[in-house]
């Protein structure tokens, strides 16, 4: 755990020394510092006023930004890894991403002007679509009062797979709208804002909170919902409070940041093969990790094309999709989650 909390610090701090505007390490502190309640004045007045704005207003609340969103998205890959017992899992796999979508391109193509707390429509359509997604998928997932986990994952495919052919339909007539489309399905953090981050945050902590608070129930799902019910656990409350904090999580950070690809799959199985399936060190793992991954991907984004930047969707997938396939070759003799030879 220290040496992910290095790892995060050092994406951090280099993600605000690098871009189209390259500011020295030792600026980059000083203007922290500078920025701290009752701190006093280190650098003299040395430091550009444009440089100290570049960090203050744009790049410290982008990295802020990344770290929350990606350590959502890690910390609910691992939650639907450990309730689905299967770990091609992630955190869009019964329909999240879809539904947001819809709700996203929705916006957009309307035209609304809504604004609510510092968001536009296009992320509080996202949210909205989100969640109302994950509630359709388990209304129809539910047999009286139980919810079978393979219906459940069923019934995630089945619409998303619905509300994806929608969202075609929809880009299909976007007309000169298109590239605005297209570029948030990419996902991105271009325009983060300290009112995203503020927004975020919170989300991010309850969501995390309700999934980790959970974790020992979480292990012992992984043995199978009988065997878990004869541990003491009640499987079908543990479901359903997994659902509501895993899918807060992801609701939230595709709002804002559209659909980036591959941080809640790859860095779970990552953190799983180091340190083991243990949920109570996985989420925690999987949050720094995860924060410090899309950290460095959107600074590589906006960096290998400055002044231009890339969508970070890009980057995580040609940077996910190898090194999801290393894991694969690497625990290809291992059950579920490396529990055994």
């Amino acid at each position: 755990m220290g040496g992910l909390l290095v790892l995060l610090f050092f994406a951090a701090v280099s993600a605000m020394v690098f871009g189209a505007v390259s500011i020295g390490f030792r600026n980059v502190f000083l203007i922290l510092l500078e920025a701290l309640p009752f701190a006093i004045n280190l650098s003299n007045g040395d430091i550009a006023a444009v440089h100290e704005d570049i960090i203050l207003q744009i790049r410290l609340p982008r990295v802020l930004l990344a770290a929350v969103v990606g350590s959502s998205l890690a910390v609910a890959g691992a939650s639907f890894q450990g309730l689905f017992r299967n770990p091609m899992a992630d955190p869009y796999v019964i329909g999240i991403s879809s539904g947001a979508a819809l709700g996203a391109v929705f916006a957009m193509l309307s035209g609304f002007s809504l604004a609510v707390g510092g968001f536009g429509a296009v992320p509080l359509f996202a949210f909205a679509g989100g969640i109302t997604t994950i509630i359709v998928v388990y209304s129809m997932a539910r047999v009286g009062q139980a919810v079978p986990v393979m219906t459940l994952l069923l019934a995630g495919i089945a619409i998303s797979a619905f509300l994806s052919a929608l969202v075609s339909l929809l880009t299909y007539f976007a007309g000169e709208k298109l590239h605005m489309v297209v570029f948030w399905m990419m996902g991105g953090l271009g325009g983060a804002t300290w009112q995203q981050v503020q927004v975020m945050i919170p989300y991010a902590l309850v969501g995390y909170v309700i999934v980790s608070v959970f974790s020992r129930e979480l292990n012992a799902m992984l043995l199978g919902e009988e065997t878990a019910s004869h541990l003491g656990v009640n499987t079908e409350r543990v479901k359903k409070i997994i659902l509501v904090g895993s899918s807060m999580l992801v609701a939230a950070a595709v709002s804002t940041s559209g659909i980036i690809g591959f941080v809640g799959l790859v860095v779970p199985h990552f953190v799983r093969l180091v340190a083991g399936p243990d949920h109570r060190f996985l989420l925690p793992a999987a949050a720094l990790l995860g924060g410090a991954l899309l950290i460095a991907t959107d600074t590589l984004a906006r960096v290998i094309i400055a002044p231009s930047e890339l969508p970070v969707g890009i980057i995580t997938a040609l940077i996910g999709a190898p090194m999801f396939v290393y894991l694969l070759k690497k625990r290809k003799k291992l059950r579920y989650f490396g529990g055994g030879g």
